[in-house]
């Protein structure tokens, strides 16, 4: 039986996280995703009329629909303007209708690339996920994931024949699946949602949740991903052009690919794969301190070298098999933001 998880069960996990309240006609989702959302204009304008008719029979009741006005060419772009804005905004979340539509059409028009990037199951999954990032932290944390799958997918081809003759390189072709995606994506997709619990304005700069602020949550969306870039960029180049490959917790010489072995090539590779994420952030504004690029690539070089030697004790073992690469990466991940985190917390900025 195959223990990749299946989409539906991911939005089933996802959608249980929402409470839905009946107030008289209206719904309202609460706990997962804020309730000072911007309203969808989703409502269709037509109106039930409701006539009664006599028969000779009887009284018979018969609904009938009006049709909407039709609305002008101004108004149209006026609402056109106002959907653009949304889904490009940076001062709050975006609708996810909206998220989805965008997404869905990316998808479509970039489908030929993907596939040589993702398996169709993990496209589906990379949907779910690309849809919920946009809705969290909008275009800026969309391309921050874009590019780490970017990149990630770009270093895994570096010498990959010579890799596949060795038989350590990545299967099916490079391509990731839903359980490289969510091995991958899962904290950070944790550290969007709880950045859409709160949003700094200037009435309330110093607004929390859970005791962290929005930064700080920012802060570890960028450093999960750059972690798990660190750790892949050590890895692909470690296997490719590492020289003298050992293990990382007694330094005895191993066979490149073993887990928890590191090199030297690969360090460095980790060290400058993991700074990559967080400049662009900073550069595009999803980092709103420069200070942050540092900790971000700090955090995630001690995380990859931490995933290191999880790997080396722990993974492969009897009794944990169920430590897998991907359950190591998700360890990885979190441990990345954890520090960012902290080290944001404690250092005056």
């Amino acid at each position: 039986m195959s223990s990749r998880p299946s989409l539906p069960l991911v939005f089933l996990l996802i959608s249980s996280i929402w409470s839905v309240t009946i107030n008289e006609s209206s719904f309202s989702a609460e706990g997962f995703i804020p309730l000072n959302l911007p309203s969808l204009n989703t409502q269709v304008n037509r109106l039930a009329i409701i006539q009664t008719r006599p028969r000779a029979d009887a009284r018979s009741t018969q609904i009938t629909l009006k049709s909407p006005r039709l609305t002008s060419p101004h108004m149209s772009i006026d609402g056109l303007s106002s959907i653009v804005q949304g889904l490009f905004t940076s001062t709050s979340t975006v609708p996810i209708v909206p998220s989805f539509v965008l997404n869905s059409v990316l998808f479509l028009t970039l489908r030929r690339k993907l596939s040589k990037m993702l398996t169709k199951e993990g496209i589906g999954h990379s949907l779910a996920l690309g849809t919920l990032l946009w809705h969290t932290l909008g275009w800026k944390g969309w391309t921050t994931c874009v590019l780490y799958l970017f990149l990630g997918s770009l270093v895994t081809k570096v010498k990959f024949e010579e890799k596949e003759k060795m038989g350590i390189a990545e299967g099916r072709g490079g391509r990731r699946g839903p359980e490289n995606v969510w091995g991958s994506a899962a904290t950070a997709l944790v550290c969007a949602a709880a950045s859409a619990q709160i949003f700094p304005t200037p009435s309330a700069p110093d607004i929390s949740f859970l005791g962290i602020s929005y930064d700080l949550y920012t802060l570890g969306y960028v450093s999960s991903l750059a972690t798990k870039l660190a750790d892949t960029f050590a890895s692909e180049i470690g296997k490719a052009y590492g020289k003298t490959t050992f293990l990382i917790t007694t330094f005895a010489r191993v066979e490149p690919g073993t887990e928890g072995a590191v090199s030297a090539e690969g360090t460095a590779a980790a060290l400058f794969g993991g700074s990559l994420i967080p400049i662009y952030a900073y550069a595009i504004g999803l980092l709103n301190n420069l200070s942050f690029v540092g900790i971000a690539t700090i955090a995630a070089f001690l995380a990859c070298n931490a995933e290191s030697v999880i790997g080396a004790v722990l993974q492969g073992k009897k009794g944990l098999e169920w430590i897998t690469n991907e359950v190591v990466n998700f360890f990885n991940t979190v441990i990345g933001a954890g520090i960012a985190i902290s080290l944001g917390k404690l250092l005056p900025f």
